[in-house]
């Protein structure tokens, strides 16, 4: 019914669209901008809307990309935006390692059982119950801090079988995972983000002469990223029950996890297929720690230890993520080998893992489509453009924040938002005032007000790894998160005019 819905409602407009297009000029890039003025923000927004009305992601985002197709004039949009988002190096890595690794790697601990024998020996010794189960989540979510795909897709495959067996909602682990992402990334941010940031504003005003100068000013303006620290509070309190915004769909998950004992609300479709949850151990195989250890701590090794090498080498970071991935799978599938599970059993499990991975596949290659299209249009600069023109000292850093959440939730990306406003902020924000405590609090308003974005929105690649890696429904999670994660923003919001007014 829902999808009936989704196509009913998307073809009137897409309908609506093609008569505009056609027998007006309304629909056309705006003058002397590059971007297409109001138009650009339609397909984005169309989605959103979609994916919220109905929950249908995939229908919501077929409809997006036409709709971007026809505002753009390029109604070939397989060859025109799908094939050249999916053709790209970075979508090939996240399907090829992240998606298929993962799935493949849940898929060997289904025939291994090593999973399940990790969760019940860390709930004998770590866990005692759902309060704890979920504060581990965040001690995890917490090492993994590198942000972004790799630290939900490590943190997700690690905590979830101990989660499930402590009785903790898909709803409430997907959200845990997904808030220590991105935004401890930001306020622990011993990784790449620095380096990204300040790469993108050197050279922006005085203060970032030097990459050496903006990427320093990235550490310095941790404190003032008052939206990645709340995040972080936020989601440590509600692991302890002490969150006072827990409420709404939240808050009935909690109920039904702890009335019914079901982790899923009844007849949604999660991002995990029956091919990752049932396990199928053969006769006779010997089920013990390493067969959960082994991988987890190749893949850790890898990457932790490709870095420093790597560091120590070239002087810059660089996560030889790709490697420690494939490896992983390998130590997994050499050590079932080793312990006397046959080869054909090893590469079933490894294939249907990969096949239970294949929604989130699907999605993720609509939504980076979608971004495309996104791009082409203009979306971000449109935002950006309209919405800065609002400019009160005062209430500049509340305002970039503000800007930085539409722009990530319209595109999916933090990063991305990064790119279209560091290097307009910065230069609008010094023109306002030089002061550099004002730029320090203009700046971490826009690494906070980024991640807010990217991590609420359902089209980040963030939120639907989230929801694959702990097996949630992918609506149901960005639904149950939204309410917690806008009132950390809201408060982050209003500490920022605060502070601005009072110093300013």
């Amino acid at each position: 019914m829902k999808r009936t819905v989704t196509w009913v409602v998307g073809g009137l407009v897409l309908v609506l669209l093609i008569f505009l297009r056609n027998n007006t000029d309304i629909i056309s890039p705006a003058p002397g901008f590059h971007d297409f003025g109001f138009w650009s923000i339609v397909p984005a927004a169309l989605t959103l809307v979609l994916c919220f009305w109905t929950k249908e992601v995939i229908s919501a985002l077929f409809i997006g990309i036409a709709a971007g197709g026809i505002v753009s004039g390029k109604l070939n949009v397989i060859a025109e935006f799908l094939l050249p988002a999916v053709g790209t190096e970075s979508y090939a890595q996240i399907l090829l390692v992240y998606l298929w690794c993962l799935g493949g790697l849940i898929g060997l601990w289904t025939r291994t059982g090593g999973a399940r024998y990790f969760a019940h020996w860390a709930g004998e010794r770590m866990v005692r119950g759902r309060k704890s189960a979920r504060l581990f989540g965040c001690m995890i979510g917490t090492v993994f801090h590198q942000g972004g795909t790799i630290s939900t897709i490590l943190a997700g495959s690690t905590v979830k079988p101990v989660a499930d067996e402590a009785k903790v909602s898909h709803e409430e682990l997907s959200y845990i995972i997904d808030s220590t992402a991105s935004p401890i990334a930001t306020v622990i941010p011993f990784n790449v983000w620095p380096a990204y940031v300040g790469g993108l504003v050197v050279g922006t005003i005085p203060l970032f002469a030097t990459i050496s100068d903006a990427t320093s000013f990235f550490y310095k303006a941790i404190f003032f990223n008052f939206y990645g620290i709340l995040a972080v509070v936020f989601t440590y309190t509600f692991a302890l029950d002490l969150n006072p915004f827990v409420f709404g769909k939240m808050k009935r998950a909690i109920e039904r996890v702890k009335t019914t004992g079901e982790l899923d609300a009844p007849g949604v479709q999660t991002m995990s297929s029956k091919e990752l949850e049932e396990l199928k151990v053969p006769e006779g195989y010997k089920t013990t720690n390493w067969d959960f250890s082994v991988p987890i701590l190749t893949l850790i090794g890898i990457a932790v230890g490709g870095l420093i090498l790597n560091y120590r080498a070239t002087g810059t970071v660089n996560v030889p993520i790709n490697e420690a991935f494939v490896l992983s799978v390998l130590s997994a599938m050499i050590l079932a080998l080793i312990k006397g599970m046959k080869l054909p059993e090893v590469i079933e499990g490894f294939v249907d893992g990969v096949k239970g991975v294949s929604l989130g596949a699907i999605i993720l290659a609509l939504a980076v489509t979608l971004g495309t299209v996104s791009g082409s249009l203009g979306t971000a600069g449109f935002l950006v453009r309209t919405t800065s023109e609002i400019i009160q000292p005062a209430l500049l850093p509340a305002i970039f924040m503000v800007i930085c959440m539409l722009v990530a939730f319209s595109v999916g990306s933090s990063w991305g938002t990064y790119a279209v406003v560091f290097p307009i902020a910065m230069p609008l924000a010094h023109a306002v005032n030089p002061d550099p405590f004002y730029i320090t609090l203009c700046f971490g308003a826009v690494l906070g007000g980024a991640v807010y974005g990217d991590q609420c929105s359902p089209i980040s690649d963030t939120t639907i790894l989230s929801s694959l890696a702990t097996g949630s429904n992918h609506m149901d999670h960005v639904t149950t998160q939204m309410p917690i994660a806008t009132v950390a923003a809201g408060i982050g919001a209003v500490l920022y005019t605060l502070i601005a007014w009072i110093a300013f």
